[in-house]
């Protein structure tokens, strides 16, 4: 089962599948089902809407199956055929997803929802020029990343000359404990909303050396706060090394994170360890100027 991401007051009208959307018996399945979901979230609507709950569902599917039949989908949905044209030819009408031959695709309406969303964030006018300069000096990737609903959002990434490139897409989400960049996010948040993400969102395993336990990952948190750099070293992908810094504002709360990635190979002990933080901190030093006095 895959969880619904928290999501606004979006509306978008389904008057095309009657005054539901399915039969009735699909509507109590989909309410069980979304409450199962929910779990822990601290986001949870209080008397969420089903059919904007299953709308999302079908978006969020099609993303992850870039693209699919009816067919498929309701198949890997588990809803009638007849449900899921319904929503599909509601969503192609409206110029959320296109059809091509037989299969529907999400549309690029959706990049003008993301770069409305980025540019909300002020931090990313503010930090872009830095991560830019640390692709160049570093030659590898490097990546701005905020806190959204307990999860990572990378809302900028530059390439260097020699970067290895891992996670292509802008406002790529991942969970916050296996990367740098939510650790140093994580470590200056309070312990109890810490707890809370990582009730929700859990600590999946990723590789051999993903942290999993809460205690120690605490334990790795105190060290971020106090070296005020994070490491990432195979906790996420294998062979795939990062070092990040948080952004604090002028109240130490974390705006966002700064990171720098590279392969194993390129990211030795000495590298990994003393270069390329220095090089990061100078970066954030200047960022958080610009955050507190621009």
């Amino acid at each position: 089962m895959w969880t619904l991401a928290p999501t606004g007051s979006a509306y978008i009208d389904l008057t095309n599948t009657g005054s539901t959307g399915f039969p009735r018996d699909e509507h109590l399945l989909v309410a069980a089902d979304s409450v199962l979901r929910m779990g822990t979230n601290p986001n949870q609507a209080k008397n969420p809407v089903q059919t904007t709950l299953t709308t999302l569902d079908v978006l969020e599917r099609l993303k992850e199956l870039d693209g699919a039949r009816v067919t498929d989908l309701a198949d890997d949905l588990d809803l009638p055929k007849s449900s899921v044209h319904n929503y599909l030819s509601t969503l192609n009408q409206r110029g959320y997803v296109v059809k091509d031959g037989t299969e529907y695709h999400v549309s690029l309406r959706f990049l003008d929802f993301g770069a409305t969303a980025r540019d909300n964030r002020k931090i990313y006018d503010i930090a872009q020029p830095n991560i830019r300069e640390l692709a160049d000096e570093t030659g590898e990737l490097a990546n701005l990343m905020v806190e959204e609903h307990g999860e990572g959002v990378y809302i900028d990434r530059e390439i260097g000359d020699d970067a290895v490139m891992v996670d292509k897409n802008v406002g790529h989400r991942v969970h916050l404990h296996n990367t740098a960049l939510g650790k140093a996010i994580l470590a200056h948040l309070p312990r109890d909303h810490v707890s809370q993400i990582l009730d929700t969102h859990g600590m999946p395993a990723l590789t051999e050396k993903t942290i999993t336990d809460e205690a120690t990952l605490f334990d790795e948190l105190e060290n971020v706060r106090e070296e005020g750099i994070a490491y990432d070293d195979e906790e996420r992908l294998e062979g795939l090394r990062c070092v990040a810094a948080p952004i604090l504002d002028g109240d130490d709360d974390p705006v966002a994170a700064v990171s720098v990635s590279g392969p194993l190979a390129r990211f030795s002990t000495e590298r990994f360890r003393e270069e390329v933080p220095e090089t990061i901190k100078k970066a954030v030093n200047v960022i958080e100027l610009n955050v507190v006095h621009g």
